[in-house]
């Protein structure tokens, strides 16, 4: 079995068909764990815990579980029984929940091996990965699979590495303005930032209750559907009809590139046209003015009690003031510090605002303003999706700069605006750059509530792509 080229969907045939053990996927997994920790993607390796659920699956699972026996990873702000839950800062590095959030029940019900809890962005705040609380490598920061000098992306970095090193095929990040999409593009992966609320959130750290989600991520789009419909009960999605699909381009989406990223984009437009799909270039004005009315000001005000709530959940003790003082990574720090224990954003000329009426401006005003852009964007040009570069750029040097405000507004820039509205995205894999040889991503993102058709738009688009060499 070539583990290089396994993907979910494979592993999960095999396994019911009995041509291979899930002892045997799993300890190789743990094996690639183990050897590639100079990518720091994991926190917590659960070797004796996932070879005994294998050793059941083997002698007395159930063969018909839609992921009977498949090993996974979970990012480490979800909670999975008897494992610590860090949400990547030190002063959660003792919390063991002692029942699993209802995503991961949903996984383990279907028969998931869990291997372990994955590294990420300290607290969900950034897009780097560079967390300097964890590693297992000499260096911090969650590495890329594809070059140890670069970011794996973030903030479920762990995930995406893992997947894209050929670790595992699959797993769960969270999202709340990119967090599963920009990992997996830079690491050759697919995922699905759902529609918001469509997962349920409990027993996830949290930001914003507005716009997280937890989302799938895995080798292929097959992949991602697989996990998708076993957490939402869902049936079988089968590729669409192209020449039936739709798809919107806005030129403001299609700034900030670099040369490998923007040749890659027009030739994946090319090639969907070539294969029916109908392209349409369409304009979105005040996008970008509203999602910034939107972003911060939501994020930023709700992370403070969202995470005072989830700390009396864990039942730690842990006030927001204390988990604030212990924060390893500089950036996160100083938002925290700055911005949200204080209840501030920042206004013109370093100035620090109250935030209480620019968030209520940004629920009552502006992100309803936002989404109806978007539904009329969708409806008046009959898409069924926005196409653009998932992030502008591919990966960059991994170091503290990395996890500049500068670099955070770039890697979102495409991302944000539908996390914003609460719209669905799926990120797909569609080629490594001619120069820089690295992984680059096209993301599609649908109208609220379309992601079971997104789903089937990316599994006939994926066709045309296939899946990007793994590392060498």
């Amino acid at each position: 079995m070539d583990f290089d080229q396994l993907t979910l969907t494979q592993a999960a045939a095999a396994l019911r068909a009995g041509t291979v053990k899930s002892t045997a996927l799993t300890t190789e997994a743990l094996a690639r764990a183990k050897a590639n920790a100079d990518l720091n993607a994991f926190v917590t390796l659960d070797e004796a815990g996932a070879l005994k659920a294998a050793a059941a699956f083997d002698t007395t699972g159930d063969k018909d579980k839609p992921l009977g026996g498949v090993p996974v990873v979970i990012k480490d702000n979800i909670e999975v029984a008897g494992l610590p839950c860090s949400a990547g800062t030190p002063a959660l590095r003792d919390y063991v929940p002692k029942a699993d959030a209802p995503v991961v029940a949903k996984l383990r019900a279907a028969g998931a091996v869990i291997i372990g809890k994955t590294s990420m962005h300290e607290l969900a705040f950034g897009i780097s990965g560079y967390n300097t609380a964890f590693k297992t490598g000499a260096e911090f920061g969650v590495r890329n699979a594809y070059d140890r000098t670069l970011i794996a992306g973030g903030s479920s970095s762990g995930t995406g590495a893992a997947i894209g090193a050929r670790i595992v095929s699959g797993g769960l990040g969270t999202d709340t303005g990119g967090s599963v999409r920009v990992p997996a593009a830079l690491n050759g992966c697919a995922s699905l930032r759902p529609t918001v609320g469509r997962y349920p959130q409990e027993g996830i750290a949290p930001i914003s209750h507005t716009r997280d989600t937890a989302g799938p991520m895995a080798a292929t789009v097959a992949d991602v559907e697989l996990l998708d419909r076993v957490i939402t009960n869902g049936e079988a999605a089968l590729p669409a009809d192209l020449k039936q699909v739709r798809i919107g381009v806005v030129k403001t989406m299609l700034t900030n590139l670099d040369v490998d990223t923007e040749a890659a984009f027009q030739a994946a437009i090319v090639q969907m046209k070539a294969h029916g799909v109908t392209i349409v270039e369409v304009e979105m004005p005040q996008l970008a003015e509203l999602n910034g009315q939107v972003g911060f000001p939501v994020a930023l005000y709700e992370a403070y009690d969202d995470m005072v709530g989830y700390l009396a959940h864990t039942g730690t003790g842990l006030t927001i003031e204390a988990l604030a003082r212990e924060i390893a990574s500089p950036d996160v720090k100083g938002t925290y510090d700055g911005l949200v224990i204080p209840r501030k954003l920042p206004g013109p000329d370093n100035t620090l605002l109250d935030a209480r009426p620019i968030y209520d401006a940004a629920i009552k005003t502006a992100r309803p303003a936002l989404q109806a852009l978007y539904a009329r964007t969708f409806a008046d040009h009959r898409l069924d999706a926005i196409a653009f570069p998932t992030t502008p750029r591919v990966a960059i040097a991994s170091n503290p700069d990395s996890s500049s405000l500068e670099n955070f507004g770039l890697f979102i820039q495409n991302t944000d605006p539908g996390s914003n509205a609460g719209i669905p995205g799926i990120q797909l894999p569609i080629a490594l750059g001619a120069t820089s040889r690295l992984p680059i991503g096209l993301e599609l993102d649908g109208p609220a509530g379309s992601d079971r058709r997104l789903l089937a738009i990316g599994l006939a688009v994926e066709k045309l792509f296939g899946r990007l060499p793994p590392p060498h």
